[in-house]
């Protein structure tokens, strides 16, 4: 079963460095992802979706190849392509694989203005070594949501908040936010 991430920060491009990151350490065998999307909020009425992938392109490339092989099988290449490109086209616009689009723009109305947030679907991962280098970004960002277990999702909090993985790494600790007054004080 995979997990979600959802990682926020006040500015887009932190969020495309960590999808960066990502992928660098899914090269590096660290971390298995199935989907990895950052969502921008450009103004306060627009939330952008950023795809790793477009499937929609994918389909019509995928579609043309093979509406091509057909069509040299009825001596009509060119309609062949045409036909086989509509209809990979709109099978790639349909196929919605990963995280929910709907609940992505949801939850992105919740950023800022100028903001950003990367959904993360994870199959699998090397935690501890995945959660060294996601500590870079450290006191950037802030966990919106996971399906983590709560001891795996406090140690994902710490490492973007500069907690005790920051320390033992030799990194600046994050100020502790103050307690709020108990109610009806």
């Amino acid at each position: 079963m995979s997990d979600l991430l959802v990682i926020a920060f006040d500015d887009e491009a932190t969020g495309f460095e960590l999808r960066t990151e990502l992928v660098k350490m899914q090269k590096e065998y660290l971390i298995e992802l199935e989907d990895a999307v950052v969502v921008t909020r450009p103004t306060a009425e627009d939330v952008k979706l950023h795809q790793a992938m477009n499937l929609t392109a994918a389909g019509a490339l995928g579609g043309g190849f093979w509406g091509t092989l057909v069509g040299l099988l009825f001596l009509n290449p060119l309609l062949g392509a045409a036909v086989g490109a509509a209809s990979g086209a709109l099978a790639g616009k349909l196929s919605d694989i990963g995280i929910n689009d709907d609940f992505m723009r949801e939850l992105g109305h919740s950023i800022p203005p100028g903001g950003s947030a990367v959904f993360i679907l994870v199959r699998k991962m090397t935690a501890d070594k995945v959660l060294a280098r996601l500590e870079s970004f450290h006191m950037k960002g802030r966990v919106l949501q996971t399906s983590l277990p709560d001891a795996e999702e406090e140690k994902l909090r710490e490492a973007f908040a500069g907690g005790k993985l920051g320390a033992a790494l030799g990194m600046p600790q994050a100020d502790p936010a103050p307690s709020a007054p108990p109610a009806g004080a």
